[in-house]
């Protein structure tokens, strides 16, 4: 929800067949589930020609929606003594490795344990702040890790470098550099991955090229690694910024991340013995200008364990099978 009150109006265009209100908007805005649309139009906050009206109801071509978005309560949020491992603070901005099992900022179902409720919990203790941009849910938030992918992010303690982080970010000048382990090895050592995805049509928690709404969205991928035919370590360089991209564009080329059954259903959960505790996926580099000195700043981190150990077991799989089939060789 906005901190102040929108207005949009839609018409509907030609050649639109009849679709429930609710379906039509949420397929049209993804930025709201089609929940909290529903109650936004039992609320009386959605008109059809002017008149209040049911999720239900069947729109038809040349219908004038009108959508009021009110301004959302702002939340209470308890600063929380998360342990976090910074990597560098200073008045305009912190940079730190975010861990695998945190959520960056509360929303439904995550009102506590977050990133946000660690770095309050961190600025009342060193006396500093956010930037107020994104509001009380997201203060400083400028990009986004989701819950279990690991590494390095970026929070404004100002407005001005919140500014100029975002516009960093949107015009991506920003030097980013992923990690993945994956399920199989990419027909070509490296390439790009460009598949248009937006919020799928059939399963809105889900990302994919089947969507009302695509939006454009690249990858630039290289091999490493390979362990056999049945993994392989990659990086992963987004020329785009898009929701999931990653995850959704690895799963596009039959290759989606281990332990993502999300993209790549219960096959990517285990391999063989070998156990997947997360999505194996870490953000390794992220380079920026500073905001207020203009300075480039580089931030690197390695592989944090887990994803180390399910390497180091990958490539011991490896070895033995090529162990065992030099032996079938020699008899």
């Amino acid at each position: 929800m906005p901190h102040v009150e929108t207005r949009t109006e839609i018409v509907v265009s030609l050649g639109e067949g009849p679709k429930r209100l609710d379906h039509f908007l949420a397929n049209r805005d993804p930025d709201f589930s089609r929940t909290t649309l529903q109650r936004l139009i039992l609320d009386g906050h959605v008109t059809v020609d002017g008149q209040v009206t049911k999720p239900s109801h069947k729109i038809k071509p040349g219908d004038v929606i009108v959508l009021r978005v009110p301004r959302a309560e702002p939340l209470t949020i308890t600063p929380e003594p998360i342990p976090l491992e910074i990597l560098y603070e200073d008045d305009a901005l912190l940079v730190l490795n975010k861990q695998a099992g945190l959520v960056v900022h509360p929303a439904p179902g995550n009102w506590s344990g977050t990133l946000v409720n660690a770095l309050l919990h961190h600025f009342k203790t060193e006396t500093g702040s956010f930037s107020g941009i994104g509001g009380k849910e997201r203060p400083g938030m400028v990009h986004r890790l989701d819950k279990n992918t690991t590494g390095v992010m970026v929070v404004a303690k100002q407005d001005q470098a919140h500014a100029s982080l975002v516009s960093q970010f949107k015009r991506h000048t920003i030097n980013r550099v992923y990690e993945a382990l994956i399920w199989g090895v990419p027909k070509k050592s490296q390439g790009i991955i460009e598949v248009a995805i937006g919020r799928d049509t059939r399963d809105r928690k889900k990302f994919s090229a089947r969507t009302a709404r695509p939006k454009a969205s690249a990858t630039k991928y290289r091999v490493t690694e390979r362990f056999a035919k049945l993994a392989a370590h990659v990086e992963l360089f987004p020329q785009t910024g898009r929701t999931h991209q990653l995850r959704v564009h690895l799963s596009a080329i039959g290759c989606p991340i281990l332990g993502d059954p999300t993209y790549g259903g219960k096959k990517v959960g285990a391999i063989d013995n070998v156990v997947i505790p997360r999505v194996m996926l870490h953000a390794k580099v992220l380079g920026f200008l500073h905001p207020i000195s203009q300075q480039a700043m580089n931030f690197i981190v390695p592989l944090p364990a887990d994803m180390a150990a399910v390497a180091n077991q990958l490539r011991a799989r490896r070895e033995n099978e090529t162990t065992n089939v030099e032996e079938g060789r020699g008899r």
